[in-house]
């Protein structure tokens, strides 16, 4: 299982801040049926809670989602030696051919199509352009890439498009393909490990990838109730009942960023012109009742914290998110009708604004 950096600590021991708060209304009664097992994996803290299973069975059960969260973030993994990076490798010698690996051609053809959904602003196959900014690495420092490197880039328009997979070889048309699936792993993580519970006949339990979590049935008489994290305090700025099926995910500036001349550069790379996405802290989607609920969740706030203030509510509802909520750089709050229905927010004093 992937170790923590010194780094990651203090991002885990935030994280952890606020799980507690989320989940401390959840094990108020000890001897509630409620099993609760964490772990480390996707660079994140993560939790399972099954409710109304025996221990030893739940114990189980949650073992196995972790082995199968282990085995994922190993072959997904962007830069790490593994089936994703070796494609990479393949994909850097275009047109080089090779033999795939079965399970990922639905993943690869998923992704192409939220990213061509999306109108490119979920982008993939950008992965030279994350590394460039140096957030390929549990630990990253301030960098200025080269301007005319990311040009470069640009001008080379990768996109998951020029992949191809053609009976068992796959290829791509465009050497500058590097495929980074950070927006979307953790998502499918959650509708896989969702779907077993399921087969298992679990009826009720909580998923919680760093953030991305996904609901089955309902904490005994009441709905599972989750947190939302505050892009710069300590704690969750909102929490909200989260129903069986319903998924929910943030992408937010202020876990893989570095600052440099009093500037924050997240991780979150706008594919149009090859800079972290600026003037938006989060933007959280909640994900209705739905066979990829876990991926939208993960793969459909990208597009909006990269159009930013003035695009952000097209691109959410482009992506089949109805329930939305943006947080700018100056803290103000933008949220849909059917966001504002649903949410509870836990301080005074935040200026709000629903969007039509």
């Amino acid at each position: 299982m992937k170790r923590e950096t010194t780094g990651n600590r203090a991002r885990v021991f935030t994280f952890w801040l606020i799980l507690v708060s989320m989940m401390l209304g959840l094990s108020g009664c000890a001897k509630e049926p409620l099993y609760q097992q964490q772990s480390y994996v996707f660079g994140t803290l993560v939790e399972v809670s099954i409710y109304g299973e025996g221990e030893v069975r739940a114990k189980q059960l949650t073992g196995q989602i972790l082995a199968d969260f282990d085995q994922m973030h190993e072959y997904l993994h962007a830069w790490k030696p593994g089936s994703l990076s070796r494609m990479n490798e393949i994909f850097a010698n275009a047109p080089a051919k090779a033999a795939i690996q079965p399970g990922m051609i639905p993943l690869l053809e998923d992704a192409t199509r939220l990213s061509e959904q999306s109108g490119g602003l979920f982008n993939p196959a950008i992965g030279n352009l994350i590394r460039l900014w140096g957030f390929h690495g549990d630990e990253f420092q301030p960098v200025r890439p080269d301007p005319a490197e990311i040009a470069k880039l640009l001008r080379a328009e990768p996109k998951m498009s020029d992949i191809v997979v053609k009976g068992i070889e796959f290829h791509s048309k465009n050497p500058a393909v590097r495929v980074d699936l950070g927006g979307y792993a953790k998502g499918y993580a959650l509708d896989v490990a969702a779907d077993y519970l399921r087969a298992q006949g679990v009826k009720n339990a909580l998923i919680n990838i760093g953030g991305n979590i996904i609901a089955l049935g309902q904490h005994g008489k009441r709905p599972w109730q989750v947190g939302i994290q505050h892009p710069r305090k300590p704690g969750a700025i909102a929490t909200l009942e989260l129903r069986d099926g319903e998924a929910i995910g943030t992408s937010g500036d202020y876990q893989r960023y570095f600052e440099l001349d009093g500037k924050r550069y997240c991780h979150i790379i706008d594919p149009r012109s090859g800079y972290p996405a600026q003037g938006v802290q989060a933007v959280t989607v909640l994900i209705s009742k739905r066979g990829n609920a876990g991926v939208l969740s993960d793969a459909a706030s990208k597009p909006a914290f990269i159009a930013g203030k003035s695009g952000w509510l097209e691109a959410a509802r482009k992506m089949g998110a109805q329930q939305a909520m943006l947080i700018d750089d100056r803290g103000e709050i933008y949220l849909t009708p059917a966001m504002k229905k649903r949410i509870t927010f836990l301080e005074t004093g935040l200026k709000l604004h629903e969007s039509p």
